[in-house]
Formats: C-alpha cells, sequence, structure tokens
C-alpha cells in the first residue's frame, strides 16, 4: 500500500509502526458554525483512507479532536476565538454553540456514511493535558511567558518548516500575520492565551500556571493525539489549510516536548472547488448538507460524487455533477438489485485489480470503475454481487441494503414524460429540460434509457 507523504513531498510505502495495527488522527472541526461540503470532502477522503486500510487487514485506532475553544479568526492566535464570535452571532453562550453544532456535524458523518472513530475527544475535555504538555515544554525551554500569553519559541526548533517549507529564513515579519511586540519572533506561537486586556472578557477559561486562560489553537491536538495514540504514530490527516501553520506547529511542539518523531505520514486533502471558485462567503458558496437535502439531493449522492475524484486533485462541485452523481447512484443501485439476492463467491482476479487501484495512494475513482466492468462480464450474478458488496467496504456507498420499491406515477407525471419524450423528438433540448425539471419538483425524476423513459422517486 503506498500513499503520498506530505513531510517527504513523495508517495511512500506504508509501513505501520506495529505491525497491522494502525494509529490514525483525523483534524475534527471547529464547531462554531455548520459544517460545509468542504469539510464533507475533507473527512470523506479520512473515512477513504481508514477503510483501505482495514481492507488491507489492518486494525486501525481512529481518533478525532472536536475543537470547541481555542481556535482564533485566524491563523496566529489573534483576533476573536470562533466560539464566542458564534455565540455572539446567535445570542447563546459558546458551550451551547459548541454542543449544538458538534451534534449536527455528528448527524452529517452518518447521513454520509463515514466510519465513527473509536475516540473523538473534545478539546474542552482535555484542558489538563494540555497544561502538562505547555510544562513540559516550559521545563525543556522552548516556551516563554509575557504579559498575554506562553508562546512556542520557533527560534529553539531547527526543524520547523519540515512539513510546509514554510522556515524561519523564508517567511518574512509581517507577511501573513500582524506584529505582536509581546513576542520574540512574529511566528512564535500560541500555546496558552492568558484571559488579559483584549480578551479580559473572555468567556471560555482555565485556571493555568500562567493565571486564568485558554489554550492556543494548536496545542489541543499535539496533547490529544499523544494521549491516545502515543507520542509517537502512524498517520495524520487533515485539509491542505492545515499544513501550515497549524501541522506545522503540532510537529514542532510535540517533538521539542518528546525528543521523537512525532508522525511517519502526513495525508492531506485538496481544496474543493464550488463552480470553479473557492469557498468564501463573499461569493455565498458555503453549501451545507441540508442545502443538498432541500433541493432533493442525497448526502449518498454526494459521496458517489467524491468517489469519482482523487483526494490530492482539484474537485470542483456543481450542482448539474451532483445532480448527474444522484442518477448515476441510482442506475447503480437499480443494476445491483437485478443482481438478486443470493451471493456467491469474490471474484479474485477483480479483488486483486480493486486491490492494486485503492494501494496505489488510493486510486478510488479508478477502483469504482471496476464495478461498471464486473456488472458488464460474464460471470455469474451471485460472484457479481459477492464481489461488489465486498468492494463496497472501501467505497461506503450501503449497496447491501437496498430494497425494491414500488411506486404509482400520477397521470399528470405520466403526461410530463410523453410531452418531454415528445419534445426530445423534435431536439427542442431546452424544452425537455424544463419539462425533466418539473417532473423533480413534484418528486420524480426521469432517466433516458435504450427502453425509452424510466420514471424513479427524487430523491433516490
Amino acid at each position: 500500500m503506498q500513499i503520498y507523504n506530505t513531510l517527504t513531498k513523495k508517495k511512500e510505502e506504508f509501513k505501520p509502526i506495529k505491525d497491522k495495527e494502525v494509529g490514525l488522527y483525523t483534524c475534527g472541526p471547529t464547531v462554531y458554525d455548520y459544517d460545509h461540503i468542504g469539510h464533507a470532502w475533507n473527512y470523506f477522503n479520512s473515512d477513504i483512507l481508514r477503510r483501505v486500510l482495514e481492507y488491507n487487514g489492518y486494525k486501525v485506532k481512529h481518533v478525532m479532536n472536536i475543537t470547541d475553544v481555542g481556535h482564533m479568526t485566524s491563523d496566529a492566535d489573534e483576533g476573536e476565538d470562533k466560539l464566542e464570535k458564534g455565540a455572539k452571532r446567535e445570542g447563546k453562550t459558546p458551550w451551547e454553540i459548541a454542543e449544538f453544532y458538534t451534534k449536527i456535524y455528528l448527524e452529517n458523518r452518518k447521513k454520509m456514511n463515514f466510519l465513527e472513530p473509536q475516540i473523538i475527544c473534545k478539546a474542552t475535555e482535555h484542558i489538563p493535558e494540555m497544561i502538562k504538555l505547555n510544562k513540559k515544554l516550559v521545563e525543556k525551554g522552548f516556551a516563554y511567558e509575557t504579559a498575554d500569553a506562553l508562546y512556542f519559541d520557533v527560534a529553539k526548533f531547527p526543524n520547523y518548516g519540515q512539513l510546509s517549507g514554510n522556515t524561519l529564513k523564508q517567511l518574512k515579519a509581517g507577511s501573513r500575520i500582524d506584529v505582536n511586540p509581546n513576542k520574540k519572533n512574529p511566528y512564535d506561537f500560541a500555546l496558552w492565551v492568558k484571559a488579559v486586556g483584549k480578551h479580559k472578557s473572555h468567556i471560555m477559561v482555565w485556571d493555568s500556571p500562567w493565571g486564568k486562560g485558554f489554550p492556543g489553537w494548536h496545542i489541543e491536538c499535539s496533547a490529544m493525539s499523544m494521549k491516545y495514540l502515543g507520542e509517537h504514530f502512524d498517520i495524520h490527516t487533515g485539509g491542505e489549510d492545515n499544513i501550515f501553520p497549524h501541522h506545522e506547529c503540532e510537529i514542532a511542539q510535540s517533538e521539542a516536548a518528546t525528543g521523537k518523531k512525532f508522525v511517519n505520514y502526513w495525508f492531506h486533502t485538496r481544496f474543493l472547488m464550488v463552480e470553479g471558485h473557492k469557498m468564501s462567503k463573499s461569493l455565498n458558496n458555503f453549501y451545507r448538507l441540508q442545502d443538498l437535502e432541500k433541493k432533493g439531493l442525497s448526502p449518498l449522492a454526494l459521496r458517489y460524487l467524491f468517489l469519482n475524484a482523487h483526494y490530492r486533485s482539484q474537485l470542483n462541485f456543481t450542482w448539474k455533477s451532483l445532480e448527474a452523481a444522484q442518477l448515476g447512484l441510482e442506475r447503480l443501485r437499480r443494476q445491483i438489485l437485478n443482481l438478486g439476492k443470493k451471493k456467491g463467491r469474490l471474484d479474485k482476479k477483480f479483488k486483486n485489480k480493486f486491490i492494486e487501484k485503492i494501494n496505489n495512494d488510493l486510486n478510488v475513482p479508478q477502483a469504482l470503475a471496476l464495478v461498471q466492468e464486473i456488472l458488464k462480464t460474464k460471470l455469474d450474478n451471485k460472484d457479481k454481487l459477492a464481489t461488489i458488496l465486498d468492494f463496497d467496504k472501501v467505497l461506503g456507498l450501503k449497496l447491501d441494503n437496498l430494497k425494491t420499491e414500488k411506486i404509482e406515477v400520477p397521470k399528470e407525471i405520466k403526461k410530463l414524460v410523453r410531452q418531454r419524450e415528445q419534445a426530445r423528438k423534435k431536439q427542442d433540448w431546452d424544452e425537455a429540460d424544463a419539462l425533466r425539471n418539473k417532473i423533480k419538483e413534484a418528486g420524480f425524476f426521469v432517466e433516458d434509457t435504450a427502453n425509452g423513459s424510466l420514471i424513479k422517486r427524487w430523491p433516490a
């Protein structure tokens, strides 16, 4: 099995620290607002990684954090805490905001059929571990206290920049962050923020050796990952936006504290584009899973769309592509149902091809294409079913839970379908598309097949 390692900038053979056991840490959400489809893309790829590892026979210990405090609005621990910002926006306490959005996030994971991490750890429940780690950094001379915070001294850690390439020599003061006169270096980062000055009214605060305050963003992941996976573990995942400064800082503080290598493989998912643009509030293109459902589109259709892209590719989300994915998923479901209910033998030839694809840096699009190859072969239907359902352990489309649905199509829908068929014969494609949308708005969709129009419920 090979995966691309951000640390070494190349694809490498995966070798676990312990035989057939894998420690996997996923950077979880900051629960101050709804998670969006960009988050779903990131967590989908972590889910695929875990599924591929387990398909290869590894026992995976999966840990994911919930950031419910200590994440500022800028990368440099400046600005306003996101939880408190959300609390002001909605007239609630930060604790209520965190609880509300954590619940929604976990529900969305189930809708996307993501495997549940064995350990989901909240930052607010691990403050003692963060303080203990900070104490160690102070004792070893990697941290210094100022009037406003406890900072990590980046200059004391020679390997800073090993993940991102942003070494101190390349970084310029003020190029990404505001210069803080309390810091020795502009890129020193907060380990503990004191409840003084602009943070005097901060709601979420705890006692510490450096006074009342709250943890910096980066320290939480180091403290929690090492608590549950040890000081040196196998894989750390996240989005490409986490590479710097978050993961770079994690490496620095963890390795400074332990004197050991922190993580062997760093796995990062590329950004999701929306209609050709990066997601931004100004463009109003932060789409939530709930926005998809309001349009009658299934979360599993989004998963099917994601399966057609590689985690290191630039996936461009469009509503048209998602609708096509929903139709594609429904077609696949119907093909699976047509195979019957009895499972036969797993086809070894196709299984070996499948393993070859997924073990080549998670080439899931090519692995998914094998499903259609199987359906077109002369294999017995029982063997086709057994092989495809085995593949679904990685694909995660719930193909083993399908049921045949008998639907009654109203007369007015049948009439619209006939009108659309006439429009297609006349090659009036605009009219055909308009009629198709009317059919969809009524809760049905029409698919064109060699045997005529097929009507199904929408969403599938």
